[in-house]
């Protein structure tokens, strides 16, 4: 359920697709067939779930890893916000007070994870399928990263998930009606946006304050430096009025917080159980008449589990709250401004994500919404604003600080 925040629509031409799911009227999507080999310029090499189901489960089992993935979108690409942050902008700035929790412990992981994680030979390498070639593949989905499309209304927009329509909640429709990630995720995102709209409007009364802001203008050009070969992209906003601050803060809100909640939070609820997502083995079947084949043939689950304890072992813990979290709308300094109107603001943020919250208990308790839970009763919470702390499967931290 967490990795249905990924799918895409498609039409009849299939493009490197591996499932192909039907939407059916219940509002479910129906699995009719999964793409065994890479494409073929004169067939589809699809196989009807139906027809193989024994194999198909033995296919299904191939591993994969949501670090390759998760180290570009969210805790390379907030390094150039951090850093900038940090380099332009005063503590006193208003921007820097609005983005300061959103960046708190993420350099400080991120340097972790390049010591232990990421390195050569690391943890990443010795438990995803790509071995030494995984950050190779993740230097690969930064080449498609577009700051604009981050922003979650693109982002479903861009994977045929919604069309625009005014006249609909968020000015989207969304194409599958019952789907968790976008149905929680455009509540979240609108509380941000306000949130975002109704301090950055309380310090810049205009346009032109936003481009009279020398220290702002140089956090804005820093940002995009750091950001390498993508510095001079088109897509990158100007950050010349209100509504492109608003809309550049809120995405980097977004990004920090619930868009990494969603796609992190879910690794061990999901992957905890192996053949969900097992991950991979290095360790050769070894020689008969030696003792790790005895051990293998009187106790296979022991032998089994050497081979995949590393893996589960670091889902676990790239699965855990800390104990000193701050999660969306909390801040770890009650005297973080003296100003009434932004701390009234970010009371309605925090009331508006209560609220949020008990929609969502709502809704998965609501039989008519399948896929909110689905058949083994796991309800989707990825979303759910706050967390008790631990392993628990949901909470939206303020940043990625894991």
């Amino acid at each position: 359920m967490p990795y249905l925040r990924r799918i895409n629509s498609t039409s009849t031409k299939m493009y490197a697709t591996r499932t192909l799911l039907f939407l059916q009227n219940d509002g479910t999507l129906k699995p009719l067939a999964i793409e065994l080999s890479l494409p073929h310029p004169k067939e589809i090499n699809l196989v009807p779930l139906a027809k193989y189901t024994h194999q198909l489960s033995m296919v299904l089992k191939v591993p994969f890893g949501s670090w390759p993935k998760l180290m570009p979108q969210f805790h390379a690409a907030i390094e150039p916000f951090v850093i900038a942050t940090n380099r332009q902008l005063c503590v006193l700035h208003p921007i820097y007070k609005l983005l300061r929790p959103h960046f708190r412990d993420s350099m400080n992981i991120n340097a972790f994870a390049r010591q232990i994680l990421i390195n050569g030979g690391g943890l990443l390498e010795e438990t995803v399928f790509p071995g030494r070639y995984a950050m190779e593949m993740s230097s690969l989905v930064y080449k498609n990263w577009v700051f604009p499309e981050q922003a979650l209304p693109a982002d479903l927009i861009k994977r045929g998930m919604a069309v625009k329509d005014t006249s609909a909640p968020h000015g989207l429709r969304l194409l599958i009606k019952d789907y968790p990630y976008a149905v929680d995720g455009l509540k979240i995102w609108s509380a941000i946006e306000t949130w975002v709209k109704d301090y950055s409007n309380f310090y810049y009364k205009s346009d032109g304050m936003v481009q009279e802001d020398t220290d702002l203008q140089s956090w804005w050009k820093e940002l995009r430096d750091g950001h390498g070969d993508k510095k001079n992209e088109p897509w990158w906003p100007r950050v010349q009025s209100r509504r492109e601050l608003i809309e550049s803060c809120t995405i980097i809100v977004w990004i920090a917080s619930a868009l990494h909640a969603a796609v992190n939070f879910g690794q061990y609820p999901y992957a905890g159980y192996l053949p969900n997502r097992p991950t991979l083995s290095r360790r050769l079947m070894p020689e008969p008449g030696s003792r790790k084949y005895e051990e293998l043939e009187s106790n296979p689950e022991k032998a089994f589990l050497r081979t995949t304890l590393l893996g589960i072992s670091l889902i676990e813990i790239l699965s855990r709250h800390s104990s000193d979290e701050f999660y969306l709308g909390q801040r770890d300094t009650p005297e973080w401004t003296n100003d009434m109107e932004p701390l009234k603001a970010f009371g309605r943020f925090g009331k508006r994500l209560g609220e949020i919250e008990h929609e969502i208990v709502k809704m998965n308790s609501d039989e008519k919404w399948k896929n909110r839970v689905g058949p083994v009763k796991m309800p989707y919470t990825l979303l759910y604003p706050t967390s008790e702390g631990g392993l628990t499967g949901k909470g939206i931290p303020n940043s990625v600080s894991i």
